[in-house]
């Protein structure tokens, strides 16, 4: 099979660093031209983000702490696949409940990204989630801050395009929503 001439070639690849949610991987690598240097990147298991909306129209967001930038930032429920999820759909259903205690009744796949390509080898897979009503208490893991913020579409929409959302998966997740769905 031919390889494409700006590919590069893997010598060796070990982990450099572990821990729950991700690794950073350590690749020894040459270049087309013959160089070799080294590579890392975060590698870390597909991921589901979900854009639930409520049966009058309002858009379940979640307003959760993040520690790397040090505050609360409003957004879309997120999480990675996890072992016992049959498929992404059930991933998708799974944090919607977990995160938020709402249950969706239909859930479609809207689009498959790699959102930062060129530092980790993450997948995020957003689905359009209709019908949402609250069934459960929230089910968050030991590290989660989350407290759910049901938003007006048009709130969340003026939100993105302000720069006040600046979390890249729920931005990601409304653009495309809004350029590309005829009920936006």
């Amino acid at each position: 099979m031919p390889t494409d001439p700006l590919a590069w070639e893997t010598r060796d690849r070990q982990i450099a660093y572990t821990c729950p949610g991700f690794d950073v991987v350590n690749e020894r690598v040459r270049l087309p031209d013959g160089t070799e240097t080294e590579f890392d990147y975060l590698s870390e298991p597909a991921s589901v983000c979900i854009l639930p909306f409520t049966p009058d129209g309002d858009v379940v967001c979640i307003e959760e702490w993040r520690q790397a930038v040090d505050r609360v930032s409003r957004g879309l429920p997120v999480g990675g696949t996890e072992p016992d999820d049959d498929d992404l759909e059930a991933a998708a259903r799974r944090e919607l409940a977990e995160e938020t205690g709402h249950e969706a009744e239909s859930l479609e796949r809207l689009v498959t990204v790699e959102p930062a390509n060129g530092i980790a080898d993450a997948v995020l897979h957003v689905f359009v989630a209709r019908g949402c009503r609250p069934t459960a208490e929230q089910q968050l893991d030991h590290n989660e801050s989350i407290r759910v913020a049901p938003t007006a579409v048009e709130e969340l929409l003026e939100a993105v395009r302000e720069g006040e959302i600046r979390d890249g998966r729920t931005v990601l997740a409304v653009s495309y929503h809004r350029l590309f769905d005829a009920e936006a």
